[in-house]
This record gives structure tokens, sequence and C-alpha cells, in this order.
């Protein structure tokens, strides 16, 4: 049995329940009070799937005479909700009843009661109950009274659209038509067009052009209605959509926002005409502007990247005003609005796009918003952007970033840190520039990953004599007096080493397993991000004014060593190059392995938390080696290889994102046979020169295919699924629409039986975070006849959804309802993520926050490691972050990191490990992290699925 129909919703606690008794008691008293009461228990009482019997006739006698406007109210909602047919579907007798009250409501001398009763007949379906009740109706279009006014057009247009309402409305709307041209209240003029609009769509069309002049005058429900009926128009009959234009432009003054915001959206879609898209946009902007409402900014936003990807040739005009919502606190918008400015940067705008960005970096100096760290990151990210993709610009932006390497926020440093590494390679010019810059702001960084990143710039790009020279004093200062650890304070670290429990427990405690850039595990201790303090293991050795590298090593960080040791390898080597003096390089070379064994000392003493790790061991004693015993085939691996080796990086970063770029440019091309039309031979008599440029736009969407990107008719037939079988006496199957955040199952329902199924009805049930839209409704199917019934579902998060339920229907013949039990519909999960890019690091920083991991082991019948890898690419619609110079050679073992966005905006995070064994079988892991389960869960559930590929 379906459930009925609801046109009301009422809070209902089921704690303390009403009697029966007791709401009919209080009913046929004459207490008003005890009355509504009563009459408001009965209401919920029905709604919750109660029933009450005989109320109805204790109603009649004693509620209805009632004259108490709060007593008529609910009289009517009781009405609106009680069953009004029977069984068979015939109008229950009693019904009749009503009919004489509600004609005396209609006539009654109060407004409120005339137009609740008008809106309680917009409700009804019974025309039985309606039919005698029309002349009082049609009577209250001319009450003084706009309230009575506006909803007697409602009624009159729900009658009107009843199964037969044409019948009992024969002159409706040319009734409603003479009430629009006569009428003032805003209100009623907007149901009034509404009523025309749906019914009589020609006189709605006539009303507009015949009071084009006065449109912006009108109220905003009738401008809105208006801007639907031009979309409906212009739907069916795209030749006379000129006209239409030009009203939407005469809107776009109007001075609603949501009117203003319709009518572009109404332009974007109807035309391509370079001033109407113009006009479109404007218009967005002025609204990003002048709304204060975060939720506005960002749909509006939204509708500015549609319209970037198909007319960003205009939006680049535009693009200060884009750039001017950054004043909006919001990180959110601002993420969106520097995403969008980035993809219309060009060679003419690009300097005042680097100068606002610079503003906002300073701005973010002075504030004292605690998202102003975030926010920086983020403008340093579009900094880096625009330098990339415009080197001209680097030289004007490059040093007031370099101030930002010892900021507070670690992730808006190391991207600095990143954006001057990339600058100094591929622009020259500034190499000596970025380089003094950086020495004498070194002191300032107060990260460890940062401090690598200039100690890797300053031993590779430190060139001239005196740079070199520069470099190792600075080093030097930084490091501080050696030893770092002397045998006299021995002692005093086991009780200093009490102390610093504290710091001992903290690093051991967050020592966790992170996936490296190959793909491997590491275990990463986060005393590498902590912030800089002064450790108490060493209180000799340290004063107020120590050293950053200083305090970073003695907090224990070995790594950070390694790379101070081998800097300074790579500046001795160099020295003895630009430095005609033996005693120079000779009393250099002393001092750095006298650095180097002193980090060692350091290193095996036990005051420190933890011993210095093994890889940190082997590297400082092999640049030990090599200051020994330098030969020019050292020095060309370290001068020349790595840097040739980041050269190589850079250039294969560029060539992936040039072929990326490739990859997305869509090429349309029209038919050999398509018609071709000649704008000039057109006759042009009577257009405007919007109507003009709308033609030539269309023309070109003809000519470049772009009319044809309807979809593949193969593609569009693997979508339809069928549900029943083709014995059963009811045959069905759904094309199945995926949108972002709904799915459309459009059924069709064949009767292959002789007979009438009466009361059809298509009963749907869904697991997973779907939800049904609708109610289902009855139908009646004639024998060999077909019947399409659409069905929404909403989605609200990324996971395999099942859909599943059955067809019930009756026949006249037996009155049992039959059942037919339908195929169960997956929802794929590959429908709702799709390939994006990260940075390694914001991967890594993902990988150790997300709490849910799938962990699959492989089993597959692929040979090849990377040919396994493109499988599980295709299957999981993931993009591969590792770049392919990463994955060449044969060596047996393959790691790589896989990344995919939701619609929604959940990050899936995905790890191949592949090891090709002995007997030519690939094994290993495939590990899935993401914040939600679903998406983990479902990922896993695919790649165990489609992992087995085959030749």
């Amino acid at each position: 049995m379906t459930e009925k129909s609801c046109t009301l919703l009422v809070h209902f606690d089921k704690g303390t329940p009403a009697l029966a008794n007791e709401i009919k008691e209080a009913l046929e008293g004459n207490d008003v009070e005890a009355k509504i009461e009563a009459l408001k228990q009965a209401i919920m009482l029905l709604l919750n799937g109660d029933t009450i019997p005989h109320l109805f006739i204790t109603i009649i006698r004693y509620v209805l005479p009632s004259e108490d406007h709060t007593v008529q109210k609910l009289l009517l909602l009781y009405l609106e909700i009680i069953d009004k047919k029977d069984s068979r579907g015939k109008v229950l007798p009693e019904m009749i009843l009503i009919c004489q009250n509600l004609r005396n409501n209609l006539q009654s001398p109060n407004e409120y009661i005339r137009g609740v009763t008008l809106r309680f007949l917009c409700r009804l379906n019974e025309s039985e109950i309606i039919e005698p009740l029309i002349p009082s109706i049609l009577a209250n279009l001319e009450h003084r009274h706009p309230f009575v006014r506006r909803n007697a057009v409602s009624a009159v247009m729900s009658v009107y659209r009843l199964p037969h309402g044409e019948q009992m409305l024969v002159d409706a709307p040319e009734i409603i038509d003479r009430f629009l041209a006569s009428e003032h209240d805003p209100s009623s003029k907007r149901n009034a067009f509404l009523m025309l609009f749906n019914c009589a769509q020609d006189r709605a069309v006539s009303y507009l052009f015949s009071h084009i002049d006065r449109i912006a005058d009108w109220g905003e429900q009738l401008q809105m209605v208006v801007l639907e009926l031009i979309r409906k128009v212009c739907r069916v009959n795209k030749g006379e959509k000129g006209k239409y234009i030009k009203v939407i432009i005469s809107l776009l003054n109007a001075q609603s926002s949501a009117v203003v915001y319709e009518c572009a959206n109404t332009l974007v879609s109807l035309s391509s005409a370079p001033t109407a898209i113009r006009a479109a946009a404007n218009t967005y902007c002025q609204l990003l502007l002048s709304q204060s409402d975060n939720n506005v900014k960002l749909i509006v936003l939204d509708r500015i990247n549609e319209l970037k990807s198909l007319h960003r040739e205009i939006l680049v005009e535009l693009v200060m005003d884009v750039l001017r919502v950054l004043s909006s606190p919001n990180l959110d918008i601002r993420r969106k609005t520097l995403d969008i400015v980035l993809e219309l940067i060009t060679p003419r705008n690009i300097d005042e796009v680097v100068m606002m960005l610079k503003k906002e970096v300073v701005k973010t100096q002075s504030g004292e918003l605690e998202k102003n760290g975030e926010y920086r990151q983020m403008l340093v990210q579009a900094i880096y952007s625009c330098a990339v993709k415009f080197p001209e610009v680097a030289s004007t932006v490059v040093h007031p970033l370099m101030d930002f390497l010892g900021d507070t926020n670690v992730a808006s440093a190391l991207d600095v840190a990143i954006f001057v590494r990339e600058i100094i390679e591929t622009n020259p010019k500034l190499r000596v520039s970025i380089i003094m810059r950086l020495l004498d702001t070194f002191y300032q960084i107060r990260t460890s990953r940062v401090c690598t990143y200039a100690l890797w710039i300053i031993g590779e790009y430190c060139l001239s004599l005196s740079e070199v020279e520069s470099g190792i004093a600075t080093i030097k200062q930084c490091l501080g007096e050696l030893p770092f650890y002397t045998a006299s304070e021995e002692s005093e670290g086991q009780d200093v080493s009490k102390n610093s429990q504290v710091v001992s427990s903290s690093t051991v405690s967050s020592r966790r397993p992170v996936v490296l850039a190959d793909g491997t595990y590491a275990t990463q201790s986060a005393a590498l991000e902590t912030a800089m303090s002064a450790p108490l293991l060493v209180q000799g050795s340290l004063v107020a004014s120590v050293g950053n590298l200083r305090s970073l090593i003695l907090s224990g960080d070995f790594f950070l060593e390694s790379v101070v040791a081998c800097t300074l390898t790579k500046l001795v080597l160099r020295l003895e190059e630009v430095q005609p003096s033996k005693v120079e390089v000779n009393k250099a070379t002393t001092q750095a392995l006298l650095i180097m064994v002193s980090m060692l000392q350091l290193g095996q003493s036990s005051a420190l938390p933890h011993p210095i790790d093994n890889d940190s061991h082997d590297r400082i004693v092999l640049c030990i080696r090599l200051l020994c015993n330098k030969g020019e085939e050292v020095k060309r691996i370290w001068l020349k290889s790595c840097r040739e080796s980041f050269v190589k990086m850079l250039e294969d970063k560029k060539h992936r994102e040039a072929e990326e770029t490739r990859a997305m440019a869509q090429i349309s091309n029209a038919q050999p046979d398509d018609l071709i039309d000649f704008y000039h031979l057109k006759n042009k008599k009577g257009m405007s020169q919007l109507e003009l440029e709308d033609e030539v736009q269309d023309d070109l969407k003809r000519a470049t295919g772009e009319f044809l990107k309807d979809g593949d008719d193969a593609n569009k037939l693997n979508r339809i699924l069928q549900l029943t079988g083709f014995s059963d006496p009811v045959y069905a199957e759904a094309y199945v629409t995926v949108n972002h955040y709904d799915i459309v199952l459009d059924v069709t329902v064949i009767n292959r039986t002789k007979g009438t199924l009466q009361n059809l009805c298509l009963e749907l049930a869904t697991m997973g975070d779907l939800k049904l839209v609708e109610r289902p409704q009855n139908y009646t199917l004639a024998p060999e006849s077909t019947k399409q019934i659409k069905a929404n579902i909403k989605v609200s998060s990324t996971e395999t959804g099942v859909i599943f339920g059955n067809i019930v229907y009756e026949t006249s013949n037996v009155l049992e309802r039959t059942v037919i039990v339908l195929n169960d519909i997956h929802i794929d999960i590959m429908d709702y993520i799709s390939p994006s890019s990260c940075a390694d690091v914001l991967f890594r920083t993902m990988w150790a926050e997300f709490e849910w991991e799938n962990k699959v082991a492989i089993s597959t019948v692929i040979k090849d490691e990377k040919d396994f890898l493109n499988h599980i690419v295709k299957a999981t619609n993931m993009k591969c972050l590792t770049p392919p110079s990463a994955l060449e050679g044969e060596c047996g073992v393959l790691a790589a990191n896989l990344y995919a966005k939701s619609v929604f905006g959940e990050d899936a995070l995905v790890n191949v490990s592949v090891e090709k064994q002995a007997d030519g079988k690939l094994s290993g892991y495939i590990r899935i992290r993401s914040k939600t389960q679903g998406i983990a869960l479902s990922l896993g559930d695919k790649i165990t699925l489609k992992q087995k590929g085959g030749p």
C-alpha cells in the first residue's frame, strides 16, 4: 500500500497523545479555546496515521457553525488532510455537507476568511466539491482587498489545471487576461501572469510585449516569472530569442539582486553573443561586490567559473573586478577567486594582477586574523604560478616574498622556498641578487624543512669567490661555537636529561610513518616542524641569541645535519675552483671537517633524546671522506650532476603541464555534409546589433560542431538498465542520468497484458547516502500501453549506493495487488570522482592526517608493473602524481601516488606499491586513504573488482 500525498507538515510529540473521547468532548463544548486545542490534536493525530472514527460528523455539527477565525482556519486544515474519497475513488456523500459552508466563507464579509478558504481550494482535487463553488470563486476576483484577489487567481489556476478543469472554467484565460490588465497589486499581478504562463502561454507573451516599456517598474516576483517565461519560450522557439534578449538586458538594471542574478543566468543560457556575455559577466562582478552573504558569493563565483570555460577572452577583461573579491575574509571565497584569476592571466594584465597580489601579501603581515598564515600561503602559491607562466615578473616578486622565509606558517615559508629554488634556476639574471638576499635573511628561518631548501640553494648557486665565502661564513655563524657538546658537560647531561623528558616524549610519540615522494614509507619525527624554542639538554652551550641551525640540530634534527654537511662539501669543492690561495682552501676544509665531526659527536652522545640515524651518519661520513680525498670525478658529480638532475626535473614538470594543456583542449570538427550559412548574405533588416552578434555566434557554433556535442548514442545506450524480465506482465527499463548532486531515473513502463492496470506505482528504496526526493504516484495503464515515470534521487556523499524497489499494481478482476521485484541499480563511485592534482607536500600532509585507510592486497594476472599501474589509474579514474621519469627503468619495484577529488570536495589518496616476484607474478599492496569511510571502502571494492585485469 502506498502512502498518500501530504500538503501539510506539523511537528507532533507522541509522548502525550490525546484520547479520541477527550477530543470529541472538547469539540462538542462551548469553550472556543478548548475547541482550538482539540482541533490541533485531531490534525496532528491524523497526520501521523491515527484514525478517529465518527469525528467528521461531530465537527460538522459543532465546529462548522463557529465564527471564530482561528477555528475556521483549523477547520480548513482538517478538511485538507482527511480522506474525501472511498476505496473505489468516489467522493464520500458527507463531503457535500461542507460545500455550503465553503460557499458561505467565500461570501463572508471578512477578507481573511475569504482568503484562507480560497487558498484551501487550491489544494483540493475533487471536482464534485469545487464545481458548485466556481461562481463564488470568480466573484472574488473583483473583491476590494488584494489578499482575496491574490488567492482567487491562484484558485482559478488550480481549478483550471484539474483533469476536467478546462470544461468547468472554459473562459478562465480570458477572465484572467482582463483581470491582469486592470490589476495594480504586485502579488495579484504575479499570480495572474503565472496562471497565463502555465495555462495560456500565448496570452502571457502578448501581455509581456504590450507592456514591455513598463517591465522595469514591475515587482520582483512578476519579473522572476517573466524570466521563467522567456526561458520556456526560447527553449521551444529558438528563432525568436533575439527580441527576448532585449527584455533581459533591460531587466539587468532592476532593483532586486535576485532578478539581476536570474537575468544574467538566462542571458548566458540563451545567447553566446559577446555583448550579452559581457553584460552577464559585469552583472556577476557587481553582485560579488554588493552582496555580503558568503554563500551568494560562492554561487556567483561558480557561475563565473562556468563562464570562464566557454568565454575566457571576455572574462580576461574583468579579471581585476574579480580580484576585488579578495577583500572578503572567507578563505573559501579567496581560494576560489584565486583559482579563477590564475586561469585568466595574460601578458596584458599580468603586471596588474601581481601588483594586487603583492598588496594582499603585505596586508597579511599587518592584520591579526587567525587565518592570515593560510591566506598568505595561497597568495604565495598564486604569485608562484604567475612567475612560472610569465618569468618576466619574477624579478618584481621574488625579493618581497623572500622576507617570508622566516614565516611561522611552515607551509607558507616552504612554498616561498620552493618558489625561490625554481626562479633562481629559470632566471639566471636574478641569481646574484637572490643569493645575497638569501644569505642576509638566512638567520631568520626558523623551520627545519625551509632550512634544507635554503641550504641546497646556497650550495648549488654560490658561484663566485665572495658568494662562496659568504655562504660558508653564514652557515658557521648560524651553527655557533664548536663543539656542540663538550666532555665536561657529559655529567651535567645525565641530570639535564631528566628535564628534557618532555621534549623526548613528544618527539618519540609523534614519530609516525609517512609516504615519501616515491611512494615508499619512512618514519618522520614531528620535531622537525616544532616551533623554535631553546632546548634544555645543553644549557651551557646556549645563549639567548642562539643560531637557528644550532637550535634545530640540538633538538635532534639529524637530517638537517646531513644537509649542512653536503652544503659545506659543495661550497669547499667550489672554493677550490675559485680561490687561488691553497691556504684559504685548506683552512675552509679544516673548518668544515671540524663541524662535521662535531655533529657526529653530538649524534652519538647520550644526552640527546635519540641517537643519530644510520642514513644521516653515513652521509656525514661520506662528506668527510670526500673532503679528505678530493678528485675530479667527485667534483663533477657534486658540482654538476645534482644541478643537472634539478634542471631535468623542471623540464619534466613543464613537459607534463604542456601535455595536460593539450589534453584539455577540446577539438570539435564539423561534418563534411553540414550546410554553410553565409553571414554577409543574410537579411539584416530590423535586426539589432545584439541579434546580429547572436546569429554570428550560433553560426560559429554550428560550424565548429559545438551543437553536435550531445553525447554519443552508444554511451547513452550503456546507461539503459533492464529492471524486469521479458516474461513479466510489466516490462520496465531505466535510463540513468548521473548529475553532480542528484540522479535522475527515466523509467519506461510497458503494460504487456490485454487488461488495464490500475494504481500502478513504482516504489523505490535506497541504500547508502541516497535519498528519494519525490513521493511515488499511482498511474492507470491501458492494455499494451507505455508510461514514462521520472524519479529524482538526491546524493549527499561520494560512495557506492544501491537503488532497489518494485512495481505494484492492481487489475480490474483481482482485488489483490501484484508485486514485481525490480533488478537493483548500482550507482558507481566513478561518476563522482575526477582526476585532480596536488603538490607532493600536500599529499603527504593529507596522508598523515586522514584516518580512514583501506589496504588491498594485489592479486592480478598482469605481469608488468607499469601496465598494472596504468590499469589501476584507468579503473579508478584517478591521476598519477608520480612523474613518468620516476617510473622509468626496470628494477622489479614500482611505487606511485594517485589522487582524485569528488564533486563534494572530498579527497581520495591512493598509494600503489608493487614488486615483481621471482616467478614473474606481481605482489604488494594498494593503500587508500580518505577523510570519510565511504570513499575508502567504495574505492577499495572498485579496485578489488577491477585489479585482476587480463591480456
